[in-house]
């Protein structure tokens, strides 16, 4: 059982918060994440680890509402409790030696992964760039952390309505072109967004790291679930990664696994009423 000890919503879909697990806060490193369960009849699902305190013995998870269990987390409150929260699991993020210069690139809710990421080079005392993109101002989050840790941010929107209007692969070309060095790249978010990431720095022979999320259950390797093709060859994301090298992931083959169960999702949603609901609907019949 882990407590949730903080709770705050981030904007209109997405959440986070702070859960008391200690054992875990004490050995989590950047890249890694947790399965949990919220309750005993729950389902398994991964969530990166978004940041940790060692001394406060607190994980942090940043989620959005996309499914039934994500919504039965929603609306969870403080001082309540996690039924099953593991980890540390998966490999921390590996920063190849001699890295001077990262542009850190987060898509919508991949800045959650992100975060830590540029948190952690920027304590090692590598130069970071940070792009962030979202489709409009009200989604935008983690904004002023992502200042507090980076020494370029730029922030960017579909439709302009919050830092400058564009993309970040956009963005990411104009800073190559500006002669930009970077050694390191790291793009977590969609998968469409980080193939084109990958692209995009791919004739420069800049190394680039992407974090995947593909269907998982045990997230120990045992269920296969979570296997993508990586030059090549059959990987396990939640032992071999989550991060590997973007341009050698068969991102096609990503999405279409990944959209498997669209439909069960999709109805999983339709069929959900809130526990607040429910509790009126017993109290008023």
């Amino acid at each position: 059982m882990a407590r949730i000890c903080l709770k705050q919503e981030l904007n209109p879909t997405v959440t986070l918060m702070e859960v008391e697990a200690p054992l875990i806060a004490r050995k989590a490193l950047p890249g890694q994440f947790i399965i949990l369960r919220v309750d005993e009849r729950g389902e398994r699902i991964p969530l990166t680890i978004a940041d940790y305190d060692r001394e406060q013995g607190r994980v942090t998870i940043i989620f959005q509402k996309v499914g039934h269990t994500t919504q039965l987390l929603s609306e969870m409150e403080v001082g309540e409790e996690i039924r099953d929260f593991v980890g540390p699991l998966g490999l921390p993020t590996e920063i190849p030696e001699g890295t001077k210069r990262a542009c850190i690139i987060g898509g919508g809710v991949g800045c959650a992964i992100a975060y830590p990421q540029a948190k952690a080079l920027h304590a090692q005392g590598v130069e970071v760039d940070v792009i962030a993109g979202f489709r409009s101002q009200e989604l935008v989050i983690l904004q002023e952390e992502f200042r507090a840790v980076s020494d370029h941010f730029f922030l960017m929107t579909d439709d302009g309505s919050a830092g400058e209007q564009g993309l970040v692969t956009q963005k990411l070309q104009e800073r190559i072109d500006a002669g930009v060095g970077y050694d390191l790249v790291i793009a977590i978010g969609p998968i469409p967004m980080m193939k084109f990431v990958c692209k995009g720095t791919k004739p420069y022979g800049i190394k680039t790291l992407v974090s995947l999320n593909p269907l998982m259950i045990d997230g120990t390797g045992m269920c296969g679930c979570c296997r993508v093709t990586v030059g090549g060859q059959v990987r396990f994301a939640c032992v071999d990664g989550p991060d590997f090298d973007g341009h050698q992931v068969d991102f096609e083959e990503l999405m279409l696994r990944n959209g498997t169960y669209q439909a069960q999702e999709e109805q999983a949603r339709t069929d959900h009423i809130c526990r607040i609901e429910r509790l009126g609907q017993q109290l008023i019949p």
